[in-house]
C-alpha cells in the first residue's frame, strides 16, 4: 500500500489547487477543477455512484455489503491547498528511512531540522514527502484525499470487512472557510461524518474554536502638524492605543490547549484613517461572547474619551465549536479511539486550535469529527508527510466502518 499511496499523493500535490480569498466565485479558482474532475474519473474508473454540482462538490458512494442496518457514515477532505504559500510547481521528495537528522529541501537553503521541528522525532525510520523547499507540499489535506481513495480501494478489495454505506466528499475551498457553504447535507444523506484533515499519528479532534472576524476602522483628524495642537487626531496612534487594551498574553504566541486569544492578523493606517483585523477564538462560548463584547467596549471608551465617534468595530462570528453537537453522540468518539488502540497507536485527543469544515458541517446537521492525516507543518515549505502515518490512517477508516457494521 505504501507505493500506491506515495504515487497517489504525488499524482495530487503536483496539481496547483491554491484557493484565493479575493475570489467570489465557488471554487474559487478554476486550478481547483483541475483535481476535481480528476477525482471524478478515477472515481468513475471504479465504476461507484458518483456526481459533482457546479460548485466543485464531488459526492460518490460505495454500497453497503452487509445486510444489517448500519448508519451511512460520510468522509471527507478538501481538495484546496492555503493562499499563504506559493503552490505552483509543487516538486514532492521522497526520503527513505528518515534518520532523525537534518532534510536538505531540493537546492534550496531550507533545511527541515527537528530542532526546529521536533515532531520529526516521531517519525524516525518512516518513509517521508517532504518540498523541495520552493512551494508547500499541500498535503493539507491532499493527504486525507489520497486516504478516503485508498480506504475504498482497500474496502473494494476486501469483501469480506463488511460495512454500510459509505459516504464520500472532496471539496473546495476550506483553507479560506467556505468549504461548507454550498454542501448540501441533505444530498450528502450521511448520519454523521469525519473529516481527514488532521496532522500527527492518532489525532482525533471533536472540539474546536468558536470563531470570529473583527474589523476595527479608526478615523481620524489630518491637519499640518505645525498647527495641529488641540485639533489634530492621529488614528494610527488611536489605533495602537486600542491595541494596547487587549491583553497581551492572549495572543496565538502565547496561548495552547482550551485557551482562546485575540489575533491581530492585519494593520494599515494613514493619519486620516487606520484599520485593524483581528480574529477572535475561544472553546467557550461564554469566553467568547465575553472577548467580543471586550473589542466593543474599547471602542465605546475611547469614543467616550474623544467626545466623538472615532473607532467602529464590525465583527462576523465564522463558526462554533463543534464539541457541542458532537458529545452526545460518544459512539463517534468512542469507535474511533477503540480502532486507533488496536492498531497500536496511542489516540490524542484535543481540541483543534483552529477549525475544520466539520465545525460548520456539524452545525448544519452533519456531525463531523476530524481524524490524523500523517501530515506536519502546513501551509509553508517544512510542510511533510509520514507514508507510513498515512497508511495507519487508512486502516483507520477501514476500521471504523468495520466496527459500525460489527456494533449494529
Amino acid at each position: 500500500m505504501k507505493q500506491r499511496l506515495i504515487e497517489r499523493l504525488e499524482r495530487y500535490v503536483k496539481i496547483d489547487t491554491q484557493a484565493d480569498p479575493h475570489s467570489q466565485t465557488t471554487p474559487s479558482t478554476k486550478k481547483q477543477w483541475d483535481l476535481i474532475n480528476l477525482l471524478l474519473d478515477e472515481i468513475k474508473d471504479l465504476n461507484l455512484e458518483v456526481e459533482v454540482d457546479d460548485k466543485g462538490y464531488l459526492m460518490a458512494t460505495l454500497p453497503s455489503n452487509t445486510d444489517k442496518k448500519v448508519p451511512t457514515i460520510g468522509l471527507l477532505a478538501h481538495i484546496d491547498t492555503s493562499p499563504d504559500y506559493n503552490a505552483s510547481n509543487v516538486q514532492p521528495l521522497i526520503v527513505e528511512k528518515y534518520d532523525g537528522e537534518e532534510i536538505r529541501l531540493g537546492d534550496s537553503e531550507k533545511v527541515l531540522s527537528p530542532k526546529t521541528f521536533p515532531q520529526l522525532k516521531k517519525v524516525i525510520g518512516h518513509t517521508l514527502m517532504t518540498t523541495d523547499g520552493t512551494s508547500l507540499l499541500g498535503a493539507d489535506d491532499k493527504a486525507g484525499v489520497t486516504e478516503i481513495m485508498e480506504a475504498i480501494i482497500y474496502l473494494m478489495e476486501h469483501p469480506e470487512i463488511k460495512h454500510g454505506d459509505i459516504r464520500f466528499s472532496f471539496t473546495p475551498d476550506e483553507e479560506i472557510g467556505r468549504g461548507p457553504h454550498h454542501f448540501d447535507v441533505e444530498r450528502f444523506n450521511a448520519d454523521f461524518a469525519y473529516t481527514l484533515d488532521g496532522s500527527l499519528e492518532g489525532e482525533l479532534q471533536y472540539e474546536s474554536f468558536n470563531a470570529a472576524s473583527a474589523v476595527v476602522e479608526v478615523n481620524g483628524v489630518n491637519v499640518h502638524p505645525g498647527s495641529a495642537k488641540d485639533v489634530m487626531v492621529n488614528a494610527n496612534t488611536l489605533a495602537m492605543a486600542f491595541n494596547d487594551q487587549l491583553p497581551s498574553d492572549e495572543a496565538p504566541e502565547h496561548t495552547e490547549g482550551y485557551e482562546g486569544f485575540y489575533h491581530l492578523s492585519d494593520m494599515s493606517g494613514t493619519v486620516e484613517k487606520a484599520t485593524l483585523q483581528y480574529i477572535i477564538r475561544d472553546h467557550d462560548k461564554a469566553q467568547f461572547e465575553r472577548r467580543k463584547n471586550h473589542l466593543l467596549d474599547i471602542a465605546k471608551n475611547l469614543n467616550h474619551k474623544y467626545n466623538n465617534e472615532l473607532i467602529s468595530v464590525t465583527i462576523n462570528d465564522q463558526y462554533y465549536n463543534m464539541g457541542e453537537k458532537i458529545k452526545p453522540l460518544p459512539e463517534l468518539i468512542n469507535i474511533p479511539e477503540k480502532v486507533i488502540q488496536s492498531l497500536g497507536m496511542s489516540p490524542i485527543i484535543e481540541p483543534i486550535r483552529g477549525g475544520t469544515d466539520g465545525s460548520q458541517l456539524s452545525y448544519m446537521g452533519l456531525p463531523t469529527p476530524n481524524l490524523f492525516t500523517g501530515g506536519a507543518n502546513f501551509h509553508g515549505p517544512f510542510e511533510y508527510a509520514s507514508i507510513d502515518v498515512m497508511e495507519k490512517a487508512v486502516h483507520t477508516i477501514v476500521g471504523i466502518v468495520s466496527e459500525f457494521e460489527k456494533q449494529s
